[in-house]
């Protein structure tokens, strides 16, 4: 079953220097269970095509569907979370109280509340510091509450943004481990913009690797690894086959004479 259907896809913006082409003719299905990683240079309209999904942004052509009905439908069906670069927390909200912030904005009773709360915090290792606050919590941990709070209302589809990419390559590793155990936990979808080419090949079950502006989609790569996959598989022959790959497909998108 596709969660993400687009077909011809294009985004142009307006702007006062003339048009910017965003996206240009995007085919991309995603199934369910997919962890998908976009992966290409800045600017090549990875987010702008999370942001699509998200119904954060209009396609100018072509079409969409999120679990088979419009961005908007899927959107106000609370079809996805959403986890940005920078974690978002509010300073003066405790952990649980940021956790909670869409629980009660969808009107959950507070004993549900509590119950979500607590199931998320647990599956991110943040269990004991729900009184904390933002700033008692390192950037890792920041990004982690982030991610509960995408996970809270239980959506079948996550959104995210480089949520690690601020973050050191040891605290990034650390994270990218916790979160291919949050994916087997859970078995969401999981849309996932990344620069980083080691990133993309470890976590992912498909590439998709994008040109500059206008993005377009250059090659998708569909992995050969094993679902469970200890760090140690980036010294493998076939992760280090994958990312040359996904290297080549950047360098055949990437006109250097421009």
């Amino acid at each position: 079953m596709s969660v993400v259907e687009a077909e011809g896809l294009g985004l142009t913006f307006e702007t006062n220097d003339g048009p910017v082409h965003a996206l240009s003719d995007v085919n991309l299905t995603i199934d369910k269970g997919e962890f998908v990683s976009f992966i290409g240079p800045s600017g090549c309209g990875k987010t702008t095509f999370l942001r699509v999904i998200a119904d954060l942004e209009q396609p100018t052509s072509g079409t969409i569907t999120v679990n088979g009905t419009t961005p908007e439908k899927a959107r106000k069906q609370r079809s996805y979370g959403y986890v940005f670069q920078a974690a978002g927390l509010y300073p003066w909200r405790t952990i649980e109280r940021n956790v909670a912030l869409p629980l009660e904005i969808m009107g959950y009773a507070k004993a549900e509340q509590r119950e979500r709360i607590a199931r998320t915090l647990d599956l991110v290792n943040l269990t004991g510091f729900e009184k904390k606050y933002p700033w008692q919590l390192s950037g890792g941990m920041q990004q982690r509450a982030s991610i509960a709070r995408a996970l809270s209302f239980d959506a079948d589809l996550l959104l995210m943004d480089e949520p690690f990419g601020a973050l050191d390559e040891i605290v990034r590793d650390h994270l990218n481990d916790q979160l291919l155990q949050l994916w087997a936990k859970t078995d969401k979808t999981i849309c996932f913009v990344t620069h980083s080419i080691p990133e993309a090949v470890y976590l992912s079950t498909k590439i998709v690797v994008m040109s500059p502006r206008p993005g377009r989609v250059t090659d998708i790569i569909e992995s050969t690894l094993p679902k469970e996959r200890p760090l140690d598989i980036r010294e493998s022959p076939e992760f280090l086959e994958i990312a040359a790959r996904v290297r080549d497909g950047l360098r055949a998108g990437h006109s250097y004479e421009e």
